[in-house]
């Protein structure tokens, strides 16, 4: 048992529109999926606070120290399951949903302006498509300037890249909460095969020069 891999993989609330989380229901169903025998999976629903997200995410690293912490969010612009490649530091103006916004707009004051995923995203997406999963994955470059890439940001950081961000789109449009649980499941087991490969790489942007404040975030 003790050489299981811990996964970590999240989902947030309600917000706005999204009176359902499509993101919420996927990591639900993927929970009861599971990743296989050899995966401790945690799952987690994240509020859609960005003091709360900072705060979470910096538990959730510490405490499990997980080998991957995978992060699912609702977009209603997807139509397709999207891989997120890289986080951004800068551009939040959208409140939460307890009116707040960060009055420097950033994630990390000082921070790099982004952080990519240890991952290839696209090596992910071609395997899952190539799989006849039944399920269109794409990757992306913006998360979107919200909680999405604000959560992603973070935890690329305090993960030193070992993160990854996948978008869903809304309930029925065009997928079932157990198509969405089927392609995380897909998308998160061929992750963590490329993190067997390579399990020493590192993130690409240069976030060691914030490793000092790293107790400090």
């Amino acid at each position: 048992m003790a050489n299981k891999k811990k996964v970590i993989v999240t989902g947030f609330e309600p917000f706005g529109k999204h009176a359902v989380n499509s993101s919420w229901v996927a990591v639900q169903e993927l929970e009861r999926l599971g990743l296989g025998e050899a995966v401790d999976l945690h799952v987690c629903e994240v509020p859609v606070e960005y003091q709360a997200v900072q705060g979470l995410l910096l538990s959730l690293w510490r405490e499990h120290q997980p080998q991957l912490m995978v992060h699912v969010g609702v977009s209603g612009l997807a139509t397709t399951v999207t891989l997120e490649q890289c986080g951004h530091n800068n551009g939040y103006k959208r409140l939460d949903n307890c009116s707040f916004c960060p009055a420097s707009q950033c994630c990390m004051d000082g921070g790099t302006d982004c952080i990519h995923s240890v991952l290839d995203m696209d090596a992910v997406c071609q395997r899952v498509n190539d799989s006849g999963l039944g399920v269109t994955v794409s990757v992306s470059k913006d998360a979107g300037r919200y909680l999405c890439d604000y959560t992603y940001y973070t935890s690329l950081y305090l993960g030193r890249g070992h993160s990854a961000f996948i978008h869903v789109p809304p309930l029925g449009k065009p997928y079932s909460s157990q198509d969405l649980g089927r392609a995380l499941q897909a998308a998160i087991q061929e992750m963590l095969k490329l993190l067997e490969l390579d399990p020493k790489q590192d993130a690409r942007c240069n976030h060691k020069q914030h490793q000092q404040q790293h107790e400090h975030f």
